[in-house]
């Protein structure tokens, strides 16, 4: 909680520093539609297997995992106006965290996973704490640099993989004899993450901290000079992005049993930040439609031709022209949140 200073008629001042910005102070989960979408996802498996085409849940799966990863970069750029382009890192981070303990012969999920959202925490801490010191193309460029250094990083560790990466023996155990081995229960146990994130994102968003965030990024100077602790502010959800992250690349390396060092690449980090752009930069569910769109895309586009990046731009080209704010913005107009 950050506690700001308050008017005289003891509503915070927070409410009052930017009225006219469209989303601020204002993410109340529309209920309907999401019990709807929640409905939808449980159901998924289920109509997939019946269907025969159980490949899909594995691909829903990764589409989860992927929208936990944009959102959590959501919540920094859209939320915090944060432009980091070393995002990718942290994933790579808590990807390779579960990698190397079970390469150490440390299976369960239960502790495998806590360590990774923990290291990816603790290297955002660490990068934010210096990066968060600029500004504007100065902390785009050292996020780059920082997550640069961590891909070169992973690649000189050759008991790891180094450049060729690193094999798990299979996926985390829960224990209690539930296994994750088949697609259907790791896909359930990603859902049920990935609810709760949106949840834990929601009760932010509209907390005090998520308050100061916004207007943080809709006018820092004064917020400073209202004298509200905003580098701390800043840090804190930081370091909370990185640790959510860090969730994101435990999932993903069990979702595909590979981590490699190419996850915390440049090129990983834009994808996110496109995937953000596409569905709405500052909109609660913004990283997860644009997972969805374009992993959907890519998957489709792949099914016809190599050059499926070719499709997929020119795809991603027409929704920008059409919806500018991403495809919120056009949920937006109709009422939606």
């Amino acid at each position: 909680m950050v506690n700001g200073p308050s008017d005289t008629a003891g509503v915070p001042q927070i409410a009052r520093l930017a009225p006219s910005a469209p989303g601020l102070l204002d993410h109340h989960l529309p209920v309907l539609p999401a019990l709807l979408l929640l409905a939808g996802l449980v159901l998924l498996p289920m109509l997939a297997d019946a269907m025969g085409h159980g490949f899909y849940v594995g691909v829903a799966s990764r589409i989860l995992i992927f929208a936990l990863a944009a959102s959590s970069l959501n919540l920094i750029l859209g939320f915090g106006g944060m432009v980091s382009f070393g995002h990718a890192a942290f994933v790579g981070v808590g990807a390779y965290a579960v990698g190397i303990l079970m390469q150490e012969g440390v299976v369960s999920a239960w502790l495998s996973w806590p360590v990774a959202v923990l290291a990816s925490g603790l290297f955002a801490l660490l990068i934010g704490a210096i990066s968060l010191r600029t500004k504007g193309v100065y902390f785009i460029m050292i996020t780059l640099a920082f997550a640069q250094m961590l891909y070169y990083l992973m690649i000189s560790l050759k008991a790891y993989g180094g450049d060729d990466g690193l094999s798990l023996a299979g996926r985390s155990e829960l224990g209690w004899g539930l296994s994750l081995s088949q697609d259907g229960p790791f896909y359930y146990l990603v859902l049920a993450l990935a609810v709760a994130v949106f949840a834990l994102l929601h009760r932010l968003l509209n907390s005090d901290l998520g308050h100061a965030l916004q207007a943080i990024r809709e006018n820092e100077p004064r917020m400073v000079a209202l004298g509200f602790p905003v580098y701390r502010i800043k840090l804190i959800v930081f370091t909370l992005a990185g640790a959510l992250a860090g969730l994101a690349g435990a999932l993903l390396a069990n979702q595909g049993g590979f981590v490699s060092p190419s996850m915390m690449q440049w090129s990983e980090s834009g994808m996110l930040m496109i995937m953000v752009i596409l569905g709405g930069v500052g909109r609660l569910y913004g990283g997860f439609v644009g997972a969805v769109v374009f992993l959907v895309l890519e998957e489709v586009l792949s099914t016809f031709t190599i050059h499926w990046q070719l499709g997929l731009g020119m795809a991603l080209l027409v929704v920008v022209l059409l919806a500018p704010n991403g495809l919120l913005s056009l949920w937006r107009k109709r009422g939606g949140a």
